[in-house]
């Protein structure tokens, strides 16, 4: 008695191989076509977009050493006398002619609104600068000082005699002190006749 094929696990001769178990059958899957690699673009410059150069590429600064201070760079000093660039003089220099006769007539005339303080600005300002405006202002300035004092004693002998004293030392001051600017104003030295040398 013959065998039956399908009993004997034999496949009959015409019949494709049957798949193993757990493989797909080739012949219900047909072959994936096979598609040509994608070429690689490169992006192109849009022409519309402006071009801009690349960043320059700079120095990195230098390190500083642990331990010391940083260095900074500082301007060179200004000269004392000299203006910054120019080359002219500031304060310090010596003043002209003019300019010293018309300060030695302020110190005089400083002295008849502001009383002492007038001549001792000029003293201060310019006293190291120009010989005759410190010599005249020195001398305002002790005649000023006078004049206080005979104010205060005026004040004092106001309660004792019934004679105001004040307008007649306002007076003095006015006419000596208008005379001494006249004075320094043609570059002569002014002496008050009377006048307490405290100030040198």
């Amino acid at each position: 008695m013959s065998e039956n094929p399908n009993q004997s696990g034999e496949q009959p001769a015409g019949y494709p191989p049957a798949p193993q178990y757990g493989q797909p059958d080739p012949a219900q899957y047909p072959a994936q076509p096979q598609y040509p690699a994608q070429p690689q673009y490169q992006a192109q410059p849009d022409p519309a977009q402006p071009q801009y150069p690349a960043q320059p590429q700079y120095p990195a600064p230098p390190q500083q050493q642990y331990g010391q201070p940083p260095q900074q760079q500082y301007p060179p000093q200004q000269q004392y006398g000299q203006a910054p660039g120019y080359g002219q003089p500031v304060a310090g220099a010596p003043l002209t002619d003019a300019d010293r006769r018309l300060w030695a007539m302020l110190a005089h005339l400083g002295g008849i609104i502001l009383g002492v303080i007038g001549p001792l600005i000029v003293w201060a300002i310019y006293k190291d600068r120009d010989e005759f405006v410190k010599d005249q202002a020195t001398e305002a300035m002790n005649f000023q000082i006078t004049l206080l004092i005979g104010y205060v004693a005026a004040t004092v002998l106001t309660f004792i005699l019934p004679i105001p004293l004040s307008p007649v030392i306002w007076i003095v001051s006015l006419v000596f002190s208008i005379l001494g600017g006249l004075a320094a104003n043609k570059g002569e030295r002014y002496r008050y006749p009377f006048a307490l040398r405290l100030v040198k």
